[in-house]
């Protein structure tokens, strides 16, 4: 039989969790642990890591490599974290299945609390979400670019080039870094739009692989997935955008709050509406409510 090839990125986190993909499609029994094969395939994203994603290309950085090793069937599906997805995707790829949502929170390292941070503290952030809402509840600090996988962060911040860094919570805990950082609640800090969910493309084409993935799709973390990449839709957001979303499904009511903010955190904007969970008028509802009463500062990084 042939070996079904997952491709990913070749850090520890995304080999991490093509890895719990495979052991997904394992215990579905929709393939044999020896006809799995893992192929690492370098992106762009990962190559460069002296400047901001939105710099350089934007988020096409962590996909571009996989959609053609994907459309080249050199690769049967690929695995990423779903916030590195770009909102618009090509019409040959489909978002096949998403594993169950890990902890959407985010994590502050370096310090027990936002309060408890220095005066004039340096925070290293790429995320432009975390840098503005940093930035609201403490004007006094500065941000600096921090990137590089979850080590390559951690040891920056051991070696005191910044007083304290953030992360998702769902990485850190699929490295098995429990411990590491002090969890914000998300009325503090509301996540990036489909963070903690691990997204599994596939060719639309291949039907075959695209049953093989329905089997392991999570049903709840999908439809939560699909109205926050709506509302990025409807806002035309980018990796210039400091915006914040988050979907809940209880009881069959979807419940989609979400956050704009100036790049300086000094305007800023929240909106929480409920409906249906495949309403498409929902998302965009929530992205009118937001720039219908968006201050210049805001309304200007969402033109174009």
């Amino acid at each position: 039989m042939a070996k079904f090839r997952i491709g990913t990125r070749g850090s520890p986190l995304a080999l991490t969790q093509a890895n719990m993909v495979g052991q997904h499609l394992v215990d579905a029994e929709k393939v044999a642990r020896d006809d799995l094969e893992i192929v690492t395939i370098k992106t762009t994203g990962d190559r460069v890591q002296d400047r901001a994603l939105a710099e350089i290309g934007g988020k096409s950085l962590w996909t571009k490599e996989l959609d053609r090793a994907l459309l080249a069937g050199e690769i049967d599906c690929a695995v990423h974290s779903m916030k590195d997805v770009e909102t618009f995707r090509p019409d040959m790829i489909e978002i096949a299945a998403t594993l169950h949502r890990a902890d959407v929170r985010d994590r502050l390292l370096g310090a027990d609390s936002i309060d408890s941070l220095r005066q004039n503290a340096v925070i290293g952030t790429s995320s432009p979400r975390r840098a503005a809402q940093m930035c609201k509840m403490r004007p006094d600090v500065s941000i600096v670019l921090f990137r590089g996988n979850v080590d390559t962060r951690l040891a920056k911040l051991a070696a005191g080039e910044v007083d304290a860094t953030l992360l998702a919570a769902a990485g850190l805990e699929r490295l098995g870094r429990h411990d590491v950082g002090t969890p914000i609640p998300i009325n503090v800090m509301l996540p990036a739009a489909t963070q903690g969910i691990i997204a599994i493309e596939c060719r639309a084409d291949d039907s075959h692989t695209r049953a093989m993935l329905k089997a392991i799709d999570d049903p709840q973390t999908h439809a939560c997935a699909d109205a926050e990449r709506a509302f990025l839709a409807a806002l035309r957001a980018d990796c210039h955008s400091p915006v914040a979303a988050l979907a809940t499904l209880e009881g069959g009511i979807l419940t989609l709050r979400a956050e704009l903010l100036s790049e300086d955190g000094a305007h800023h904007l929240y909106s929480q509406i409920e409906g249906a969970p495949l309403d498409p008028q929902l998302p965009r509802a929530v992205a009118e409510d937001l720039l219908g009463r968006a201050p210049p500062e805001i309304r200007r990084l969402f033109e174009g």
